[in-house]
């Protein structure tokens, strides 16, 4: 805190009593958010364990428990642990944020109490206390300004504007409005001091303060459950349908052909273990978890798993404007001296000498450590453009200063220099207040509007500056006692972050709309539009534009706006939830207190890591630890390979157990031989399927994943396209194995000999698809270019381990297999080969015919 907001008491109003203050204290509350309730651990256990997918899990692992396969049953329940601990990880998210809130809220804060000036916690500030506030401070509560000088704070947090504000005293009554825009009397909980001091009488604390309705919108936004979450629960209950139809199916059949119930009950549950989807939600799981840690290598930290599979699917991706597209700090972009126009790009090279008295005076009539993000700006240029010239002067004295007040806006510092005799008085503020200070006539009035015009439609801030000199003696008390001399103006513009344009048309190449959404003016909102690339003014909307509109001219001019200027944290909300009744995926990236109730609202939030706010972090659902704008697409990229590859697993899941269930089920009803025992089973399901999931994980995306438009929202995970290249595959498998299996029993070949070669089979056509599945748009040979370790360590396992319960005498009568012969060569050799390329046959021809177009 800074002592210069100490006033005399003879200034100040009297303020409340210690008693007045306890009371409101009382009845009204502290000044803070209030804590959410927090649910029990039952009540977040319950709700998360009565999912139907973790039921499926729970189902599964209990059936192995009656089979006797406590290895796979621990397995199973295992899963169900670590998801459910995830999930509640997750659950605290909206405590985390509200208390965040609370903290930002809660300054210390200098109050007037019974006469006197004290300092005190700010969840203590209550109704009508007066505060004094001063350059540095955080304000602690809403209030109104009985009385300021020079007062200007940075209300970025609550309404996205990149320059600080100026306030005004309070004129008579005014009713208290919303943050944004200069000349208010009212200053805003959780803003920031930037220039000046002030006394103020608080209007609202806790939740009838402005953050307090932000905090108050965010603890009533639900978050949703994921559309692939809802897909995957509802493919996990239909087949988990049809498992149990098979099971009942063959277990009767087995019964009424064979009369042996138990046996019957055995050979249903063999079916039931070969069917039922435990793999499903293992496998997003495992997609999902590995794909947050593959982020993270790019500085993405993924707050919710199912965040960065979504956002592959996001068809509006809406950006906050100060501190995501820009930098949220203010440079020097223009500089105009008698007409001449030198443009700066950030790099601070040598300067004209026409302007460096501009650049010198500009930071002469800025406090020698300045606060302020334009006079930061002012003095970084001087440092590195005029560091060897005569143009900067550390060693001047500053002897008299004279701040912004409501009639003028401008500063000016009066100096003592080290050389010669008198003072150097320097002053700068808006060019009309400088104008007038220079005495203009009409005619020179109207070329600095011109000059100022052309600076401001380009989005910047427009800072006029002006010299003077005065003799040695008592310097004046008014400014317009100095004859000034005018120099030039600045424009200072909030840069564009680097990298910024190049994602943005990634982005737009993907088929992604951009909106930008921004507390600041038109007018630079539109100039950072047309820097980035995207729609300029005539897709410009401001918040009060939108309120004017009838609900159905907003959801029109919703869907056709590119950016959004003077928007209210409540709007920008409003904005996300048109865009989502328009069925859009909307991904919401923020870094301010305002942007947190969109942030959340929206199917993906993406927080800045960096220089965002905490309650934005706790509030989004991705974290871009950099700040790097190009991180976003990344993750898209990341996003649609997950969901890809997710759909080549559930091809290959689908594909491998048809021919697994109809060897199980086909036997049985034509009381043939059963070919497949629970160990088979679990040879299929321990081995090969887990290990898959790895593999169509590791794999990398396809070409063109950038170049298609975002996948339809109501899309199912399993489609027609993909369900048919599943049955195509599986079932062509199966034809083939069974084909083989009757042929080899018909033409005296023992059980246990043609179960080991349909079994081989079985095995080669599972490897095959997973080599045919690794793209859906090369070949199996054009996709072996494309590098990927786990599969040759799952193919070359899964043959070693075949090898071994084949060779192997306790292994082969595990699996019920009779002794490797020379004559069961041919079939096996035939089949094995068979299986291996029917999946990629069918993906490059057949399929093509079967599927028809998309």
């Amino acid at each position: 805190m800074v002592s210069s907001s100490i006033q005399p008491m003879d200034q100040l109003p009297p303020g409340l009593t210690s008693t007045e203050a306890l009371e409101r204290l009382r009845s009204e509350g502290y000044n803070e958010l209030p804590a959410a309730r927090r649910r029990s651990l039952i009540s977040l256990l319950l709700g998360v364990v009565r999912e139907p997918m973790f039921l499926m899990l729970i189902a599964c692992g209990l059936i192995y428990l009656m089979l006797g396969s406590i290895e796979d049953a621990l397995m199973l329940l295992g899963f169900v642990v670590v998801i459910i601990g995830i999930t509640l990880v997750q659950e605290g998210r909206t405590e985390r944020a509200l208390e965040t809130l609370r903290d930002l809220s809660s300054p210390r804060a200098l109050v007037v109490r019974d006469g006197r000036q004290q300092r005190i916690p700010g969840r203590e500030v209550v109704r009508d206390d007066i505060i004094l506030i001063a350059e540095g401070d955080r304000v602690p509560a809403d209030a109104e300004l009985l009385s300021c000088s020079g007062l200007t704070t940075d209300e970025s947090l609550l309404t996205g504007e990149s320059f600080p504000v100026r306030k005004a005293s309070r004129s008579g009554t005014q009713i208290p409005s919303a943050p944004g825009g200069d000349g208010l009397p009212f200053i805003y909980s959780g803003s920031l001091v930037v220039g000046g001091r002030g006394v103020a009488r608080v209007l609202g604390t806790g939740l009838n303060t402005e953050i307090g309705k932000i905090g108050r919108e965010l603890g009533t936004i639900k978050p949703e459950e994921s559309l692939l979450q809802r897909q995957m629960g509802r493919l996990v209950r239909i087949v988990s349908l049809y498992s149990v139809v098979l099971c009942l199916v063959v277990t009767v059949a087995f019964a009424v052909t064979r009369h042996d119930w138990l046996n019957g009950l055995l050979a249903g549950l063999t079916l039931a273990m070969a069917t039922l989807p435990e793999e499903f939600p293992m496998v997003l799981v495992v997609f999902l978890a590995l794909g947050a840690w593959r982020i993270s290598r790019y500085h993405v930290l993924t707050r919710r798993m199912h965040a960065v599979e979504m956002l592959g699917a996001a068809s509006v991706l809406c950006v906050d404007k100060t501190g995501t597209l820009t930098e949220n700090r203010m440079t020097v972009r223009r500089i105009v001296v008698e007409g001449f126009v030198h443009e700066l790009d950030g790099s601070f090279g040598s300067l004209p000498e026409l302007v460096h008295e501009a650049v010198e005076y500009s930071i002469l009539a800025s406090p020698p450590d300045p606060f302020d993000p334009m006079e930061k700006a002012m003095r970084e240029l001087g440092e590195k453009a005029l560091s060897d010239t005569e143009h900067l002067h550390h060693d001047w004295v500053l002897e008299k200063e004279y701040p912004l007040s409501d009639g003028m806006l401008a500063i000016a510092h009066a100096w003592r220099s080290t050389v010669g005799e008198g003072y150097v008085i320097a002053a700068k503020g808006a060019p009309e207040a400088i104008a007038d200070l220079c005495h203009f006539d009409e005619e020179r009035l109207g070329m600095l509007e011109t000059a100022i015009d052309s600076i401001a439609s380009d989005g910047m801030r427009v800072i006029g500056v002006a010299k003077a000199s005065f003799d040695p003696g008592p310097l004046p008390e008014e400014r317009h006692d100095y004859a000034f001399t005018f120099i030039g103006l600045l424009g200072l513009e909030d840069p564009v972050r680097q990298g910024v344009p190049e994602a943005i048309r990634e982005c737009r190449d993907a088929g992604i709309r951009m909106v930008m959404m921004t507390g600041d003016y038109p007018a630079t909102a539109s100039r950072i539009g047309e820097l980035i690339g995207m729609q300029g003014r005539e897709h410009l909307l401001t918040g009060r534009q939108l309120e004017l509109l009838s609900h159905e001219e907003q959801h029109e001019a919703i869907g056709r706006t590119a950016i959004f200027a003077r928007m209210q944290p409540g709007q920008k909300l409003a904005i996300v939830e048109a865009l989502k009744a328009r069925h859009e995926v909307v991904a919401m990236t923020g870094d301010g207190v305002n942007d947190a109730p969109a942030l959340k609202a929206a199917h993906i939030g993406i927080a800045m890591g960096a220089r965002g706010t905490d309650v934005a972090r706790e509030a989004a659902s991705i974290v871009l630890v950099d700040d790097h704008f190009e991180s976003i697409v990344r993750a898209v990229r990341m996003g649609r390979r997950i969901y890809d590859n997710l759909r080549k697993a559930m091809v290959f899941i689908l594909s491998v157990h048809l021919p697994i269930a109809g060897m199980s089920l086909l036997p049985v009803l034509l009381n043939w031989p059963l070919a497949l025992f629970p160990a088979h089973i679990l040879f299929l399901e321990l081995l090969i399927d887990p290990s898959c999931s790895i593999v169509f994980e590791m794999e990398h995306e396809e070409a063109d994943i950038m170049r298609r438009p975002p996948r339809d929202i109501e899309e199912p995970l399993m489609d027609r396209q993909v369900l048919l290249r599943a049955l195509f595959q599986g079932f062509a498998i199966f034809l083939a194995v069974f084909s083989v299996y009757a042929l080899m029993l018909a033409n005296g070949y023992s059980a246990g000999e043609a179960r080991m070669v349909a079994f081989g089979g079985i095995v080669a056509g599972n490897i095959g698809l997973i080599f045919a599945n690794r793209s859906w748009e090369r070949s199996m040979l054009r996709s072996l270019k494309v590098p990927n370790s786990a599969l040759w360590w799952v193919a070359a396992g899964a043959m070693l381990f075949f090898i071994l319960v084949t060779s192997v005498p306790f292994m082969r009568g595990l699996f019920r297999f009779d002794n490797p012969d020379w004559h069961q060569l041919p079939p096996a050799i035939f089949l094995c080969l068979a299986c291996f390329f029917i999946p990629d046959f069918v993906k490059s021809r057949l399929f093509r015919i079967a599927s028809g177009p998309r």
